[in-house]
């Protein structure tokens, strides 16, 4: 029961990778991705039951989960940066000769504005999602090297303070939060290279909510009750 507890990390880990370097992908590719991967998450199960080794799978977890993570910070950049996608005014002349659509100056400067601010929110929600994952990562350490002197401490101060001792809690609160950050961040950046960004929007009024993506209510249809403030 604790190989099926920790092989879904492996798991959910590989579902994310395929989410991130399948999308605008052919079928071929996307088909050649599911199967290695399948493949990758067989093989981590069987070693790791032969093994028998903690290690092996923090090690395992943390490399796909390093992967996932700068592929999408890559991903992010190209996409919404500005300097990074092709907006000079020799890109639009040309495009316009060959028949193109292009958006308009102001229509330009508008989504440029935009995508540069939803840029400062990804990277503040990247940062506090991994300094919560990380902290708790390390708290969980500190229980390991330290267990037994902390027990000692618990039963000293007793209920309900030494709870706050709990170091494994804090690490699966810490780890928890990080993981729905990263999730959230997966699913507005998503709808991002969709060019869905009117549709959505993230509310998160504050750093200790948890932010959620809620969709666009059309003009007109917003009750009284409407969440008209995003960050």
């Amino acid at each position: 029961m604790q190989l099926v507890d920790e092989l879904s990390m492996i798991y959910t880990t590989c579902l994310m990778c395929y989410a991130s370097f399948s999308y605008s992908r052919p079928a071929t590719f996307r088909i050649i991705l599911a199967i290695s991967l399948t493949s990758l998450a067989v093989f981590i199960t069987l070693y790791y039951h032969y093994l028998q080794d903690p290690v092996f799978h923090q090690n395992a977890y943390a490399f796909l989960t390093i992967v996932v993570i700068l592929r999408s910070m890559y991903t992010m950049e190209v996409t919404l940066r500005p300097r990074w996608r092709r907006t000079r005014e020799e890109d639009r002349v040309a495009r316009q000769k060959k028949g193109i659509l292009v958006s308009s100056k102001e229509q330009q400067q508008y989504e440029n504005e935009r995508d540069v601010k939803t840029l400062k929110t990804m990277w503040f929600m990247v940062g506090y999602g991994l300094f919560m994952f990380l902290g708790g990562f390390f708290i969980w350490n500190l229980d390991n090297a330290f267990c037994s002197k902390i027990r000692g401490w618990r039963q000293v101060i007793g209920l309900p303070w030494g709870i706050l001792l709990e170091g494994h809690g804090w690490w699966h609160l810490g780890t928890g939060t990080g993981a729905y950050l990263y999730i959230i961040w997966g699913i507005w950046l998503r709808h991002c290279l969709n060019k869905r960004q009117e549709e959505f929007y993230l509310w998160w009024p504050h750093f200790w909510n948890f932010p959620v993506v809620v969709r666009k209510e059309p003009a007109g249809k917003q009750g009284n009750g409407a969440v008209k403030k995003s960050i």
